[in-house]
């Protein structure tokens, strides 16, 4: 590995006069300039950007806290997350928590130690643990959250047993997130408020996971518990598709035996056959306009609004029926 010692060598240049061209400090004269460019091009040579942070006081990393990088969702907030942080000149640290607390404090540790600027997170906990780090929070928010970007998971809920509600709805089961996620709760709140509404029967479906791993467990589970169900709004797109899959191999035909509404609108749910329904987050722009308001936290910039709620929709697709007056 090069060192900033072989970069003054070759320049035939004090390491001094290198330090002080690559953090563009101090006097540099320009033929000593141009001789270190043209070394640090020859050699190849990366500077340790957290050696450079610390004596700088100022940092171009910031890092990205997510629940389960395997759930469709969470890869497209990074994206819009990235792709923000990397128009503003710095680059990205993610930490995938997997639900796991362990996971998250060691994480943050990592972050401590390589000095990030900011943190950004999908992950409810307690925000105490980033100390000083200017800090915003995504998708799963809570009330008491200075700085936050989430969609409007109430909104989400009405839309979806709206949808159930006008198509035959039978015997209807509302599968309710993990009650340690904010966001599953809200969601829940809208569905049964409008069932209610509707004096619609409804039986209530728990789960302790969002995750992947622990979906084809839950849609064995449900079907034993309510073999002659009619509708499912799911959580999210994960375990919707999972129960989809699950009906069909029982001989199930979907939407006229069963139909089911998501919750997300992953890349997924098109590809299904039948094509899932759903309710469309904007996870890119979750992410985009959370790393916008941390980037100009750091840098000292006023932040016009502190809490941004984005609107949800819903896409109707293959698995629901059609209405019953249309």
């Amino acid at each position: 590995m090069k060192t900033i010692k072989d970069v003054a060598n070759l320049a035939g240049v004090s390491v001094a006069t290198v330090s002080r061209a690559l953090n563009k400090s101090g006097y540099v004269s320009d033929k000593s300039r141009q001789k270190v460019e043209a070394a640090i091009k020859e050699l190849d040579f990366y500077p340790n950007e957290v050696a450079r942070s610390l004596f700088q006081k100022k940092s171009k990393l910031i890092g990205l806290l997510l629940p389960d990088i395997s759930n469709p969702f969470f890869p497209l907030v990074a994206k819009g997350v990235e792709d923000k942080v990397n128009e503003r000149g710095y680059n990205l640290i993610l930490g995938n928590v997997q639900e796991n607390p362990l996971k998250e404090s060691e994480y943050i540790r990592t972050f401590a130690q390589n000095n990030v600027a900011g943190v950004l997170s999908a992950v409810e906990s307690n925000s105490t643990k980033l100390k000083n780090m200017p800090f915003v929070m995504l998708d799963r928010v809570t009330s008491d959250k200075e700085y936050s970007v989430h969609s409007d998971d109430y909104q989400g809920g009405i839309l979806a047993a709206t949808a159930i509600s006008e198509r035959k709805p039978g015997l209807v089961v509302v599968m309710v997130g993990p009650r340690t996620v904010s966001n599953s709760l809200v969601r829940l709140a809208g569905s049964v408020k409008l069932l209610e509404e509707n004096k619609l029967t409804y039986h209530l479906f728990e789960t302790e996971s969002f995750q992947f791993d622990s979906a084809q467990e839950s849609a064995h589970r449900l079907f034993e518990m309510f073999p002659n169900v009619s509708s499912i709004i799911a959580s999210n797109d994960i375990h919707a598709l999972t129960i989809m899959r699950e009906a069909i191999r029982r001989g199930l035909t979907i939407p006229e035996d069963l139909q089911v509404i998501g919750y997300d609108d992953n890349p997924y749910s098109k590809l299904m056959y039948p094509s899932l329904s759903t309710i469309a987050q904007p996870a890119y722009q979750i992410g985009y306009k959370g790393a916008e308001i941390l980037c100009n936290r750091i840098e000292g910039l006023k932040v016009v609004e502190k809490n941004i709620q984005l609107p949800v929709k819903i896409e109707i697709r293959e698995s629901l029926r059609k209405k019953e007056y249309e």
